[in-house]
This record gives C-alpha cells, sequence and structure tokens, in this order.
C-alpha cells in the first residue's frame, strides 16, 4: 500500500469575500504523477501554493508528511546549482544570468530541482523551452517519482502523468489516466450534462404548458353561462366552485413537482464563427513571402549565413530550432521587411508577440477589437467568445485582464483585422486549455498565411502543413507535421537521399519550363526560386 504524502480536507480559499477555491477531500500517494488543468485564473497555481504551504488556508486542514520541492513559475535561478546538472543542462559555460535567453532561464532553474525528490511540484516547468529542453525537463521530473505539474503541454501531460486534477468554478475534481483519458471522460461528462439539460429543459416546459392549461380551464369553469336563472346559477356555481377547486388542486402539484424538479445549467457552449477572409484582400500569388540570401549575425555570433526560405500562400509553417537559433530573428526580420526579404503586394502582415504590443490597455475589450477590425461586430463577439471572452467581459477595459485573457484578447484583434499573413511567436504561452484547443482550431480554419513558432508539441502537429527547420545557419523547408518529418528520419539514409535528389530535379524541370511561359513579377519569383533550387543542388553535392 503506498504511503500518504499529502492530503487535504475542506480546505478553503477567500480572495476578500469571495471564494476562490475549495477542496473538500484531496490526497497525494507516493507515486502519484499528477497533472493541473483548468482555464486561466481557476485557480492552479493558488491550490500549488496552498498544498506547498506558501498561501494559508482559511478553512480546513493540509497535512504534509514529506518535504516539498517547488519549481515556481516565476522563481529565479541558482548559479551555483550543482555542476553536473549545469552540463546536463547545457549551461556549463553560461552563469551571466542576464545574458540568458527565456528558454536558458528556465533551464537554469529546472537544474536546480532536487532529483529524486519525495515530492516535487512544478508551474509550467516547460514554458520558453526547446524541443530539447523538454526532454530535459521530463526526464527531471520522471526522477522525482511522485509530482503535482501545472502544464499546458498536452503531449508532456500524457507522457507524465497518471492523473489529472482539474480545477474548474472554484472545485477539484480528480481523473484518472493521462490527460487523453481525462479529455475523454470530460467529454463523455459534458455529453451526459447536456442529455441531462435536455431532459430537464423539456420536463419543465412540459410541466409549465401543463400548469397554464390548467389555470385557463378553471378561469372558464367559474363563468356562468348568460341567460341563467337564480336558482341554475346557483347550481353551476357550487358545481364550478368544486371543479375550479379541483383544478386549482392539480395546478398546485404541477407547480410543486416544478419546485421540486432539479435544475440542470445549460452547459458551455463554443459557438461556431465564419470569418469573411475576402475582406482582407488576400494575394493571389503562389508564394505570399521569399527570403534570399539572408545574412544575419549578433557580433560574432552568426544566425543566418545565404539563407532561404518561402512561405506558399495558405499555408501553416511550424518555425523550429533550439533556443536561440533564430526563431524571432526571423520573425522580426520579415515584419520589418528587412534585407534579403520579398512580400508581394497585397499580403498584410499581422505579428502576434509576447509583448502584446497590438492591445490599448485603456480601451475596453470590445473597442480594442473593433479599432481595426474588418469584420461586423457580431463576427468579433464571436471571435472573443470562441476564446471564452464572453457576455459582459467584452465591457472590461484591457488593463483589467488577466495575461492569459490579454493573450485572447490581441488573437482575437488578429483574426478579425486586415491581416491575411500571421506570425505568432509563442501563441500557446500563457494561455489555458481550452483556449490553446480553440486558438488551435481557429488556425486551421484560418484561410490565409501563418508562420508560428510554438514549443507546444501537439499544437505544431495539429496545426503545420510544413516545417522550416533551422540548421548550420540555414533554413530547411519540409512538407509535413513534426510526426512525420520524425518519422522520415527513420528511414534509410541513402534511400531518403536518393528520394529529396529527384524531387528537387524534378522541380528544377518545373520551374525552367515555367519560365520560358512566365513575365513579369511572375518571372523574377520563378527566377528567385531557380537560384534558389540550383544552390540547394550545389550544397547537398558538396
Amino acid at each position: 500500500m503506498p504511503r500518504t504524502l499529502l492530503s487535504a480536507n475542506h480546505v478553503v480559499k477567500y480572495f476578500g469575500e469571495r471564494k476562490i477555491l475549495e477542496v473538500e477531500q484531496f490526497t497525494v500517494w507516493e507515486g502519484d504523477r499528477i497533472g493541473i488543468v483548468g482555464s486561466n485564473g481557476a485557480g492552479k497555481t493558488t491550490l500549488l501554493n496552498l498544498l506547498s504551504g506558501e498561501l494559508q488556508a482559511d478553512e480546513g486542514v493540509i497535512q504534509r508528511n514529506v518535504p516539498v520541492t517547488y519549481f515556481q513559475q516565476f522563481g529565479k535561478g541558482n548559479q551555483n546549482a550543482d555542476p553536473k546538472a549545469l552540463r546536463e543542462f547545457g549551461l556549463a559555460d553560461k552563469l551571466d544570468r542576464e545574458t540568458l535567453s527565456g528558454g536558458e532561464q528556465t533551464r537554469l532553474r529546472l537544474a536546480d530541482v532536487e532529483e529524486n525528490a519525495l515530492l516535487t511540484f512544478a508551474d509550467e516547468p516547460t514554458a520558453n523551452l526547446d524541443a530539447q529542453g523538454v526532454e530535459l525537463c521530463c526526464k527531471r521530473l520522471e526522477n522525482c517519482g511522485t509530482f503535482l505539474l501545472i502544464s499546458h503541454d498536452r503531449a508532456v501531460l500524457d507522457r507524465l502523468c497518471n492523473k489529472i486534477v482539474e480545477v474548474r468554478d472554484g472545485k477539484v475534481t480528480v481523473y484518472p489516466g493521462n490527460f487523453s483519458a481525462y479529455r475523454e471522460q470530460r467529454e463523455k461528462r459534458e455529453q451526459r450534462e447536456w442529455f441531462e439539460y435536455e431532459q430537464y429543459r423539456k420536463e419543465r416546459d412540459r410541466l409549465t404548458s401543463a400548469m397554464r392549461q390548467q389555470a385557463e380551464r378553471s378561469r372558464g369553469v367559474k363563468k356562468a353561462p348568460k341567460r341563467m336563472g337564480n336558482s341554475e346559477a346557483r347550481l353551476h356555481k357550487r358545481s364550478a366552485g368544486e371543479s375550479a377547486e379541483k383544478l386549482d388542486n392539480a395546478r398546485k402539484a404541477l407547480q410543486s413537482r416544478l419546485e421540486r424538479l432539479e435544475v440542470h445549467e445549460k452547459p458551455r457552449d463554443i459557438p461556431e464563427t465564419a470569418i469573411d477572409f475576402s475582406l482582407t484582400d488576400p494575394p493571389a500569388n503562389r508564394d505570399v513571402i521569399t527570403g534570399s540570401r539572408l545574412q544575419v549575425r549578433y557580433g560574432e555570433n552568426r544566425i543566418f549565413e545565404n539563407a532561404a526560405f518561402s512561405l506558399p500562400r495558405g499555408s501553416k509553417t511550424a518555425l523550429i530550432g533550439p533556443n536561440g537559433a533564430g526563431k524571432t530573428t526571423l520573425m522580426n526580420l520579415i515584419a520589418a521587411n528587412g534585407p534579403g526579404i520579398r512580400i508581394v503586394p497585397k499580403a498584410k502582415i499581422g505579428f502576434f508577440r509576447q509583448g502584446l504590443e497590438n492591445l490599448d490597455l485603456e480601451k475596453t475589450v470590445l473597442e480594442n477589437v473593433m479599432e481595426d477590425a474588418v469584420q461586423s461586430e457580431q463576427v468579433m463577439r464571436g471571435i472573443l467568445a470562441r476564446l471564452l471572452i464572453r457576455r459582459d467581459d467584452v465591457y472590461k477595459k484591457a488593463g483589467f485582464l488577466s495575461g492569459g485573457e490579454r493573450v485572447k484578447l490581441s488573437f482575437a484583434k488578429l483574426f478579425g483585422s486586415p491581416a491575411n499573413v500571421l506570425l505568432l511567436d509563442e501563441p500557446t504561452n500563457f494561455l489555458d486549455m481550452p483556449a490553446i484547443e480553440a486558438l488551435q482550431q481557429m488556425v486551421c480554419d484560418y484561410e490565409g498565411t501563418i508562420l508560428f513558432v510554438s514549443h507546444d508539441r501537439e499544437f505544431t502537429d495539429r496545426c503545420a502543413s510544413r516545417l522550416l527547420r533551422i540548421e548550420n545557419r540555414k533554413l530547411l523547408a519540409f512538407d509535413g507535421n513534426l510526426t512525420q518529418w520524425e518519422e522520415r528520419q527513420n528511414t534509410p539514409r541513402e534511400g531518403k537521399k536518393e528520394i529529396d535528389r529527384a524531387l528537387l530535379e524534378l522541380r528544377i524541370a518545373q520551374v525552367i519550363a515555367q519560365l520560358s511561359t512566365a513575365s513579369g513579377e511572375e518571372k523574377e519569383r520563378l527566377e528567385e526560386e531557380f537560384r534558389h533550387l540550383i544552390a540547394q543542388r550545389k550544397q547537398e553535392n558538396l
């Protein structure tokens, strides 16, 4: 029988007079690997702070039987961490905290997490990490044995967790299994909630209708017919009174049944929103953005060296590479239409940056989204609702929104704006799980062109139709998602090279044929692609 490492009973936490979290009974057993999920502001971090002792409960008892190691979302790294751990996380020669990137800062704090700890709490430990960093983080947590993990990375939750805790409406619900199992159970629960609501609604409407009919019949019975004698009227009055009393009793019985009827609230529903993409006046060119002979360096650090790329119209391209490889640099270069970048005339770029510079914090949510919108107010409200900003929340000032809500507002502005090309730099950071899934669907449905950077494995796999990999200061394209690319790497090397070479020669032949009839901008584009293909063939033959 596994031992109890932590227990919480009848725990309540208030902020002012508002109850924000209630934990009736919760136990952490040795060997539990618990993922914590919920909407922004639901109370996930508050739960960890209560269980760890960082925050005191207003009611109830929390018993900790072992020490807690706590990786906090906005904690500070220890430059004096174990040298072995620093080498493991690639930080042995990077001890100046002022020069570390966001991902490297996270690695520094992970290096300080005690291996083989009896009980570990981790709040968003994979934020800002590249694929290698996520792998190192997962291995560190696997060595911890028992942990509670807040994460919006569904692949990480699937890999690591054997239980999921959902924080919703101030309550804590435990589901057995990993995130996929939780999602399946959650969908079944939502289906049941809809069924129960429909049954309740039908019975409520039936009882209400029956009560109304009984009341109308009662009123009709009480009226005496015209031209009736006095004796007949007295008899009618007595008979009508008896009948009306029976009808009233029947109505009261219906009223009583209606009052005892168990109320089922209508489950939340995500509205469908049709965005009229033609209002953005999209380009018809095959490639909307191209780059050639890109040369970028910071001091002695070379980022790109004679790199080239293209973004086909309507493509969803994931830009991948390790921390510090130049992903954000390339996005900034494109947004600034820098040296070597060619953007077709009709392309209009919308750029999501982590700084959220496109928000006016003094204006309301609705004023912000309508400021540059080409879509109608109804559509913009629908976009906000899909991102879980609903009803009166649209009249809040942006300055009063949480960090996650501001991210959602920024996305709503982009999707309703005149932009037809979107650059998304880490779009899933700070978003709750429902918002990530909503954004994922919006990206897949979007008719324009998207280039995005994300360390969320499932988001990348579901959204990307192609990859742009940064490798050896070059940009290498691949048609397919990350999983398909990894599977491709497992094919025999020589066979893969032959396939790639044949495809390259085929494309060169196609471009030569198209050049013979092309003119104007199309000819310029084909000539540029031809130069790029010849350079690629030369490089592969070295």
